[in-house]
């Protein structure tokens, strides 16, 4: 038990003690400087800022993680499919794959009025936008994953008369999980970037608006402090997502994929 305790403690006392150092030195400068509160806030304002606004933070914060999820989901679903119809056939992936890329070049904030227009503004388009943005690393890596199957593996399979789509099932797909993994652990963070994005064009107000919004009224009305604490949530919340979905990689590879054994060992 205390060689554990010891361990963790290595990991842990570096960063906690940089942040205390951090935090107090952000204290002490913004007291010893006279910082005006609405140029650049104390720790211990953005603190009772956010404790002051606590309902409404919840409320945004729990809009936010509503759309950035289902912008999530659907960019798992739809990018590994396409990328599974893109890797049954050569022909099929030449076709189309360019215009996905051409589609991820273009900035979301160009493509999203067009979607305010079609989806209306409201949670409908934030979760298209999110999905936009967290489609091509999934669509991408598994792509990648796919393709570079063992070719003696698969010439095994062809050797046993296996279908195509037994290949691609039992084959392909389970090899191409660390590199699912890997889009999902880009792809989780940006859904959170991009619900966030999809509140400042096309997210409502009132109470159940999203941390975007809040944002974006913090700032039109200088409340500095409470604007801090919407910027510092919304990255709690892209940590947590990240988080999740690496312990379920962890999960998923810990058993048989040298990645996460290494990692798990270390």
């Amino acid at each position: 038990m205390k060689p554990m305790l010891r361990k963790l403690w290595k990991r842990t006392a570096p960063p906690v003690a940089a942040f205390v150092i951090f935090i107090g030195g952000w204290e002490l400068f913004c007291r010893l400087a006279g910082m005006k509160p609405y140029l650049l806030p104390k720790p211990s304002d953005i603190v009772r800022a956010a404790s002051e606004n606590a309902s409404n933070l919840w409320v945004s914060v729990y809009t936010t993680i509503t759309e950035a999820v289902i912008g999530f989901l659907l960019s798992i679903v739809l990018g590994v499919g396409f990328a599974i119809l893109l890797a049954s056939s050569k022909l099929i992936e030449r076709s189309v794959y360019p215009y996905a890329i051409i589609m991820q070049t273009i900035p979301i904030v160009a493509v999203a009025p067009i979607i305010v227009i079609w989806f209306g503004a409201g949670m409908n388009a934030i979760v298209i936008i999110a999905f936009l943005i967290g489609f091509f690393p999934m669509l991408s890596n598994t792509l990648i994953g796919l393709n570079s199957t063992d070719h003696n593996m698969k010439n095994l399979f062809y050797l046993y008369n296996a279908s195509p789509m037994q290949t691609m099932f039992r084959l392909r797909i389970p090899a191409a999980l660390p590199y699912i993994v890997a889009g999902l652990k880009i792809s989780c963070t940006l859904a959170v970037i991009g619900a966030i994005v999809g509140e400042y064009i096309a997210g409502i107000g009132g109470g159940k608006g999203g941390l975007g919004y809040a944002i974006t009224v913090s700032a039109s009305r200088l409340q500095t402090s409470y604007l801090f604490a919407c910027g510092l949530a919304a990255s709690l919340l892209g940590i947590v997502f990240y988080l999740l979905v690496n312990a379920f990689s962890k999960w998923m590879l810990s058993s048989w994929h040298e990645s996460e054994m290494k990692s798990s060992e270390g």
